[in-house]
């Protein structure tokens, strides 16, 4: 062998030792796709940052699936691989929770901590069969474990829509389960009783859901007429209130407790009722009433307006009524426009990517002028009306009328009340409601301009209440007449977590994704030809390569 090939073979053996040698101490992912779908956030990157103990994660997405939930086991094995290249103290393991030795109390404990199935269609060997999958993952530090979701409950979504929206949402199920796991808890939220506020039961699904985050606690404001200063000094060592759909009217002095809150840079959460329904025991129909809580001025003071009204909008939820009597009782969805569904267009970062809300005979606001900075977080479609109180609300009427509108198309003179605020975020410095006016009572110290503080305004209270089901509280969002999940949970969530300035996990849920998948249509159509592609081009490039060949060696050699 000459000198020169094994010089060259010593070269290139030695220039491959030197760059794994390299590659040991200099590591580093590209991600070359066009959306940065495999780049972490840097709000995902600060969270895990702080593990500094293993996180243990079985995945339970193993096994025989078809092809949308390959794609999400896939995506999430991927996004895993990332999480653990940034920090090896998470640690993962997917789990087929139908072949593990103890699959029946594997089974219980998901039973235990509200880890329900997903029912799916497995098609193999032209056969049909219906699987249970859990897309479920349990992650364990420091002797806590949580649960974390892998598929997103999604309004009227197809297979692939579903696995799609989820895979947009993975990041944010990782990150916020570490972050339950491994940030403690600072903020403090203050859920206000005294005015006949919703109870503890249609709060509490969402009061669980944050308390994961933040410390919550109820609030009262009934001493406000005896030690108004103390209830102050009290509220203030709160971050949030929220005041859930009150009923009775707020007193001066609790006003003032509240506006000085404000006052002092405090955020809050109002969601309230300006009507009241009320039923007629004789007839059995129902009226729409106003209903006065003595915060017009306050709110008027701060830029907005909850008008006594009801709003009607084309883009409602349905209303399930019965039929029949006991055991024959026929359960039926019928059009209620009373019940809007609201879906943003805007791009806030509250409302990017959720479900659409649920509303249940919500009021319409105005946006008044002022300094104070404005966003409607969310609206009535643009074919909506108004309607002035008192009302009569008769579902022998309304059902009706609103089937004609269905299958007819809407009345564009009736229903020309445009897109109708329904929850608006305020921001900036607030002037007091009190200024140049007669105090109900002194406090230590009195403000009449707020530092930079936020506001969110919604005007139904309903939007915050879960249904009970035999007095179990169900999960913030479901409607279980209808099997629907709505959007109230994560726009409730992500409307805390903004108030209080915890945007990263809102950046993370704002995250966009395009995963492609095929026209099912345009496949069908053009099956033939790409199968003529993939079969007959690679047999006519290897026939062309094998004539050239001859070609080339007849050329080369022959005499």
């Amino acid at each position: 062998m000459k000198k020169g090939i094994l010089k060259h073979i010593a070269l290139a053996i030695a220039i491959f030792i030197g760059v794994n040698i390299l590659s040991s101490y200099i590591y580093k992912r590209l991600d070359l796709t066009q959306d940065k779908r495999y780049t972490l956030s840097e709000e995902a990157k600060a969270i895990i940052d702080q593990v500094d103990n293993p996180i243990v994660l079985d995945v339970y997405l193993e096994g025989s699936f078809p092809p949308e939930f390959r794609r999400l086991q896939a995506e999430t094995e991927q996004l895993l691989e990332e999480f653990s290249a940034i920090n090896p103290n998470i640690r993962y393991d997917f789990t087929d929770p139908m072949e593990v030795d103890n699959s029946q109390a594997l089974l219980q404990e998901f039973s235990r901590r509200n880890m329900t199935g997903a029912q799916i269609q497995v098609r193999e060997g032209g056969k049909v069969s219906t699987e249970t999958v859990f897309p479920w993952a349990l992650a364990q530090y420091n002797g806590q474990t949580i649960k974390i979701p892998l598929l997103k409950n999604q309004l009227g979504a197809t297979s692939e829509e579903r696995v799609n929206s989820s895979i947009q949402n993975l990041e944010y199920a990782f990150a916020d389960g570490f972050k339950k796991l491994v940030t403690p808890k600072s903020k403090k939220i203050a859920i206000l009783k005294g005015n006949g506020e919703l109870g503890d039961a249609q709060l509490a699904d969402f009061l669980k859901t944050i308390g994961d985050y933040y410390h919550i606690a109820p609030f009262t404001l009934d001493s406000a007429e005896v030690s108004p200063k103390r209830t102050l000094d009290q509220l203030n060592t709160f971050d949030l209130i929220i005041v859930a759909q009150p009923m009775e009217p707020f007193s001066d002095n609790e006003k003032l407790i509240l506006d000085q809150y404000i006052m002092n840079g405090g955020a809050s959460l109002w969601l309230i009722d300006a009507t009241q329904l009320r039923r007629d025991p004789e007839s059995g129909n129902t009226f729409g009433f106003g209903m006065d809580l003595n915060l017009n001025d306050f709110f008027f003071k701060y830029g907005l307006r909850v008008n006594p009204n009801l709003v009607k909008d084309i883009y409602s939820a349905p209303i399930v009524l019965a039929s029949g009597e006991d055991r024959e009782a026929q359960y039926n969805q019928y059009p209620w426009f009373y019940y809007p569904l609201s879906s943003s267009g805007n791009n806030h970062p509250i409302v990017t990517n959720i479900e659409a809300v649920k509303f249940q005979y919500a009021s319409g606001i105005d946006i008044l002028e002022n300094d104070i900075e404005k966003t409607v977080l969310l609206s009535s479609s643009p074919i909506s009306q108004e309607v002035g109180l008192p009302a009569e609300i008769n579902m022998d009427v309304e059902i009706p009328k609103n089937l004609k509108v269905v299958n007819e198309g809407p009345d564009m003179n009736v229903f020309n009340a445009g897109e109708i605020p329904l929850a608006v975020l305020l921001e900036g410095q607030f002037t007091s409601v009190f200024q140049n006016r007669i105090k109900p009572f002194s406090p230590s110290t009195l403000k009449e301009t707020s530092p930079s503080t936020k506001m969110v305004v919604v005007s139904d209270g309903d939007v915050i209440a879960n249904q009970l089901d035999r007095n179990r509280p169900l999960e913030l969002g479901f409607d279980k007449w209808t099997g629907n999940f709505y959007g109230n949970k994560d726009f409730l969530l992500n409307t805390v977590n903004y108030l209080l300035d915890d945007s990263g996990l809102i950046n993370i849920r704002s995250k966009e994704i395009a995963i492609p998948f095929l026209d099912p249509q345009k496949t069908a159509n053009e099956r033939g030809t790409w199968q003529l592609v993939n079969i007959l081009l690679p047999l006519v490039l290897l026939g062309l390569f094998g004539i050239f060949f001859h070609f080339y060696r007849t050329r080369k050699y022959g005499r």
